[in-house]
């Protein structure tokens, strides 16, 4: 079994979380981890040496290279094309000001993006929200074609507030983007394709697709521990029709047999 990567430390969270270019079409976003952007505020915009920067972030210095040159083609691919700018998510632990000796130049005060701890941070139990894609009380089957989603904060281990977003069209990679910009921690889904899911994953959404069902049981079973979901799921026809006379997933219900 691999091992989990190495969480990056991160001395300064973005004051700001979200570009986007004036006038410009909704395209999808670009989607920035919080540990590039720590690279390429470093070595950017402080100057830093690639090892003085693995240093901070407690890293090597092929990683801080490899994050950099990550970093700068999501930054150019947004001045080129005039996409949105998101940053959120990657592999990262906050320095809470007591890492001086390690990271040498602690800022000592971060201010995070979101002020609802993450799992990412320390100290006490982890508030979250979740999103489940929603259908008239229903887990939607098909996640890039879902036209609403239903959020759920919880904490305490208990769903606190709910509502209903609409995502406004938003095709398979423009949700992701719409999922951070609504602070959301865990997806419950039914089919999903392995584009989405790579997407989700690099900005730290966690995943549970192949549910189906009523949605608030969807979410009380996961708070409780007994969620029944395909760690597996696939959705490979997104390239196929799904209007009339054509596939449509939720007709066969994506998240129970994976559309492998």
């Amino acid at each position: 079994m691999p091992r989990p990567p190495r969480r990056r430390r991160i001395c300064r969270m973005p004051c700001v979380d979200a570009f986007c270019p004036r006038d410009c079409p909704n395209g999808e976003p670009v989607l920035m981890t919080l540990d590039e952007y720590e690279a390429l505020r470093l070595v950017d915009l402080e100057n830093r040496t690639h090892e003085q920067c693995a240093a901070q972030m407690d890293i090597s210095r092929s990683t801080v290279q490899e994050i950099c040159e990550s970093a700068r083609r999501k930054v150019a691919s947004c001045l080129v094309y005039g996409k949105p700018l998101v940053i959120a998510g990657g592999s990262y632990r906050v320095c809470d000001g007591r890492e001086l000796l390690q990271c040498g130049r602690c800022c000592g005060g971060t201010v995070p993006v979101r002020t609802v701890p993450t799992e990412n941070e320390s100290g006490g139990e982890s508030k979250m929200r979740i999103a489940v894609t929603y259908d008239n009380g229903q887990v939607f089957q098909h996640f890039g074609h879902t036209e609403q989603l239903k959020l759920y904060d919880v904490a305490d281990g208990k769903v606190v507030h709910s509502e209903v977003v609409d995502t406004n069209g938003s095709g398979h990679g423009a949700l992701a983007g719409f999922l951070i910009q609504h602070g959301v921690d865990v997806l419950i889904c039914g089919g999903i394709g392995g584009g989405a899911q790579m997407a989700l994953a690099q900005v730290g959404v966690r995943l549970y697709g192949g549910v189906q069902g009523d949605a608030d049981a969807a979410v009380n079973a996961l708070l409780a521990g007994n969620l029944d979901y395909n760690p597996d799921v696939r959705c490979n026809h997104h390239d196929h029709e799904h209007g009339e006379g054509g596939h449509t997933c939720g007709d066969h219900g994506c998240g129970q047999h994976g559309c492998h």
